[in-house]
């Protein structure tokens, strides 16, 4: 169950303060899929990257499975978000130098506990038996977006973060990338979190957020 209380974000820009998130309330249950939706520059993703653990809310707080997770320390946050997260991105975020299962391997090599066979089955899983000695360039898109939620998957983590999973794939990759990320998170009953400007995309969630204006809009 994820939880935001009140959840302020800011930056500064050319000396000046640009407040994006201006007090979000949100609940999430576990098992859910939501879409965070909206238009360009409203705050979707930095509500993602705050509820995901990777930028500090100025003000508020975030839960996570009734844990403050910025009241913790960097080293138990970081536990945490290896233990529970999976974050899958729109740029793939991939080591060139690595193979597609060297990346998928990199997860369990940060949380001490790698394995391969469960690396193999992952990329089995989303497609890609053939492919695992593949380096990146040696991929499509739609097969670094499957290397990418394999790595995601990896450690069976409760929570799924996608921003943007198929903002750089046509659209049958598009539906393909999307398929498979909502199979294999039912599969795993994780919660799912994406940010998306694709309104049909959005109809594959349980509940969608539309943020504007650094708020959540009234349906």
């Amino acid at each position: 169950m994820i939880e935001a209380h009140n959840v302020h974000r800011s930056y500064t820009l050319a000396k000046k303060e640009i407040e994006v998130l201006k007090g979000i309330d949100l609940r999430i249950e576990a098992g859910e899929k939501i879409f965070l939706c909206g238009p360009s520059g409203a705050g979707k993703t930095t509500l993602m990257y705050t509820l995901a653990g990777l930028e500090n809310p100025h003000q508020g707080k975030v839960l996570i499975d009734g844990t403050d997770f910025y009241g913790l320390s960097s080293a138990n946050q970081a536990r945490l978000r290896n233990e529970k997260i999976g974050y899958i991105f729109q740029n793939y975020f991939l080591l060139p130098e690595l193979t597609a299962i060297e990346n998928v391997l990199v997860p369990g090599l940060i949380g001490g506990k790698s394995d391969h066979e469960a690396a193999k089955r992952a990329l089995e899983r989303v497609g890609l038996a053939n492919r695992v000695d593949h380096l990146p360039a040696e991929l499509s898109g739609g097969e670094q977006q499957r290397v990418a939620i394999a790595r995601a998957l990896v450690n069976s983590p409760s929570i799924i973060f996608a921003d943007e999973p198929t903002g750089n794939l046509d659209t049958g990759n598009s539906d393909e990338v999307m398929k498979i990320l909502l199979e294999v998170v039912a599969e795993q009953n994780a919660t799912l979190v994406v940010v998306t400007h694709n309104s049909a995309l959005s109809r594959h969630g349980d509940r969608i957020f539309t943020i504007k204006d650094g708020m959540i809009a009234d349906d």
